[in-house]
């Protein structure tokens, strides 16, 4: 079973810091896609970013150049870091892994953390 555990949501004042962290169990992480997703309240989920293992990082235009995925693939881990936070920024983050699960039957899919809170305010 593919868990994704998401940690690191808050608040935060606007223009400020904050890291998210995903803590990755039962996938093969080291081949697995791994990314963020948010969701704003009225809003469809949209992809924040995603980093392939050795590949090229894609970014959604919002959050270029203030946002910074990566990935530990020693610790199962993927991060993501936020800077220059602004209040369309709130929303619920996500992990996200598309890959295929670590124990048999091996299957492939898309799997998804519960997501956690981010809220921009002053």
């Amino acid at each position: 079973q593919v868990q994704l555990v998401e940690s690191g949501g808050g608040l935060v004042q606007p223009g400020g810091s904050h890291r998210l962290s995903c803590a990755a169990v039962g996938i093969i992480f080291e081949s697995a896609i791994m990314g963020w997703y948010r969701q704003a309240p009225g809003k469809q989920r949209e992809l924040v970013a995603s980093i392939p293992n050795g590949g090229n990082t894609i970014y959604a235009e919002s959050v270029k150049g203030r946002f910074t995925i990566s990935r530990d693939d020693l610790r199962h881990r993927v991060y993501l870091q936020m800077n220059s936070l602004t209040s369309e920024d709130t929303a619920v983050y996500y992990c996200y892994a598309n890959g295929v699960t670590d124990r048999l039957p091996r299957r492939s899919g898309d799997y998804w953390g519960q997501g956690t809170q981010v809220t921009v305010s002053s």
